[in-house]
């Protein structure tokens, strides 16, 4: 159950009433009409007296604001509170008792209209949609003073909670206050009208948090927001100090044609310039030399998941929700980091991918805002590594990246999932949800990414019998017998087999790769955990070799193996000599 207090008191009674007792937009009210009100009876209802007027009603509401305006006091910030309360698609209709039960306790909660209260605030529900009520109310008590409405937003959230339990509904999360601010039902419609695929604020604030996670510096950020994404914005200075932005959407103006200006801090508190300087003064400076990039031999897909097993795995591993709050500071600079930088992994993904890969994005922006503080002195390091992802669709270095971009993601919903575990073990909420929704869509992702790369490197490397008995003696060697049979049963085994066998090429050990590998990653939550290792095996084959010499004889051996060109070596992977092979 949702209700959505409009967070501005309006000046019209009359005008929300038509809204409630019209047609809607689309024709989608039905039967208007009153379930609650102050009064128990007397109350007018347009909606099932045809002798009664909305002039009638909005004049009957609005008496305590009429009387203080006879005696010469108005109400300068207008006087009409309005909370919908919406029910899920999937939860059982409420009838009209059960309903003014509900606005009677919200008005209740919020301070509108305490029970017992004879000065209480006037205030009606109306229903025109089987799933949802609205409640408006007059903002003046019969005594002429404001309710007592402090954080009536939040207390009408926990108020819901209670009758989600009571009337068996969908039971939500509680809120945290770290959330964006929602859209408000103008702004829905007016995106609506304008052909706008989102409302204003939703576009300011994915295209701030686009610019954050490329923009070295202030002066950077705001020529990316203007110049690339074509948001129109205007600092705030103070002694010549910049303390604040606003930024607007081309097109969005007021009923007098002027820009509407959105305060950054208002989007999303994460995007406050006190939060924005902060992220930008932690990340890398641009290279003085632009060939740097160029002669680094490491490919930016195994230098990005590189730094996520580096950096952000321990702060995530080693954070304890009773420590103090040192680590938990540190972890969620991570957080935000590794947000940024899944941002731009998003823009470089293929076409295939892009949709899907954002809409996961999109899901963990809620997972970056939690009442933890974030640190983000510790994270330069971390952004350093994963700035490389910026030039990755045009550097010189990326060549067969199409290949690498499924280990990347693997690296990506393993980070996703501990950020999930990390949430959890911290009782938050709605950072919790919103990560599970991003694994289930990185989960899709990885298996689309991974399904020709590795069926590519299955059909280079054969089942021969010999291939088959070496896989399933480095898996019994290497892990522990369940799980060894486990992954030999998977449907997918042949891709974490040609992932070892492409590393024995390479000239790696593939059983102590299945043993780090398996320690670098959990498999109770992956759909396939034959797919995942093969993953994780591809990212480590392409590390250096500790032992090169061992690895030359490794090699030797291995390609005989593997790619049988003669008799004579078919025959070395006969069975007779499995047992001599891998010593």
């Amino acid at each position: 159950m949702v209700p959505d207090i409009q967070p501005k008191l309006g000046r019209d009674t009359r005008g929300l009433l038509r809204y409630l007792y019209g047609p809607g937009r689309h024709d989608e009210h039905q039967d208007p009409h009153i379930v609650a009100a102050w009064l128990e009876r007397g109350v007018p209802d347009p909606g099932r007296d045809p002798n009664t007027t909305l002039t009638e009603l909005a004049r009957f509401l609005d008496v305590p604001v009429t009387r203080l305006m006879a005696e010469g006091t108005t109400r300068k910030n207008g006087h009409v509170w309005h909370c919908p309360v919406a029910i899920a698609p999937t939860d059982r209709l409420l009838s009209d008792a059960e309903w003014a039960m509900v606005a009677r306790r919200i008005v209740h909660a919020t301070g509108i209209a305490p029970a017992g209260d004879p000065m209480a605030c006037r205030w009606i529900a109306v229903r025109h949609d089987p799933r949802h009520i609205h409640i408006l109310a007059t903002a003046v008590r019969e005594d002429g003073r404001a309710p007592r409405r402090h954080k009536d937003g939040q207390r009408a959230q926990d108020e819901c909670r209670k009758l989600e339990i009571e009337l068996g509904l969908r039971q939500l999360n509680s809120g945290d206050k770290t959330a964006a601010r929602r859209p408000t039902s103008p702004e829905v419609h007016k995106a609506q009208t304008h052909g706008w695929d989102q409302p204003s604020r939703v576009w300011l604030q994915e295209q701030i948090r686009e610019a954050l996670a490329v923009a070295s510096t202030p002066s950077g950020f705001f020529d990316l927001l203007e110049g690339g994404l074509g948001v129109h914005v205007r600092p705030v200075r103070e002694d010549g100090e910049i303390v604040g932005y606003r930024v607007n959407r081309p097109g969005d103006v007021n009923a007098q044609g002027k820009p509407v200006w959105f305060a950054a801090g208002n989007l999303a508190q994460d995007l406050s310039w006190p939060n924005v300087k902060a992220r930008l003064a932690t990340n890398p400076q641009p290279e003085e030399h632009p060939t740097a990039r160029r002669t680094r031999p490491e490919h930016p897909l195994l230098t990005y998941t590189d730094a996520l097993d580096k950096y952000l795995v321990p702060a995530l591993l080693a954070d304890q929700p009773d420590d103090g709050g040192a680590s938990g500071a540190e972890a969620q600079g991570y957080i935000v980091a590794f947000h940024e930088s899944l941002t731009v992994l998003a823009h470089q993904a293929p076409p295939d991918l892009q949709a899907q890969l954002r809409s996961a994005e999109k899901q963990l922006a809620r997972a970056t805002r939690s009442q933890v503080r974030a640190d983000h002195s510790r994270t330069r390091d971390f952004r350093r590594a994963t700035r490389q992802l910026v030039d990755l669709a045009t550097s010189e270095t990326v060549s067969g990246g199409g290949d690498l971009f499924p280990v990347a993601l693997a690296g990506v919903l393993f980070a996703v999932l501990l950020i999930e575990d990390w949430h959890a073990r911290r009782n938050h909420q709605q950072q919790t949800d919103a990560a599970r929704r991003a694994v289930v869509e990185l989960n899709d992702v990885v298996e689309r990414a991974a399904e020709q790369p590795l069926a590519r490197l299955t059909a280079q490397h054969p089942a021969t019998e010999g291939a088959v008995l070496d896989f399933a003696r480095d898996l019994t060697a290497a892990l522990p017998a369940a799980q060894a049979q486990k992954i030999a049963a998977d449907p997918r085994a042949d891709r974490l087999r040609a992932a070892l066998a492409d590393a024995a090429q390479r000239g790696h050990n593939p059983r102590k790769l299945v043993e780090q590998a398996l320690r670098e990653r959990e498999l109770e939550s992956a759909r396939s955990p034959a797919t995942v290792l093969a993953l994780r095996v591809q990212r480590l084959g392409h590390q250096p070799v500790a032992n090169p010499a061992a690895a030359a004889a490794r090699l030797r051996t291995t390609v005989h193996r593997t790619t049988p060109a003669t008799p004579a070596a078919a025959a070395a992977n006969s069975p007779q000599r499995a047992g001599n092979r891998h010593r």
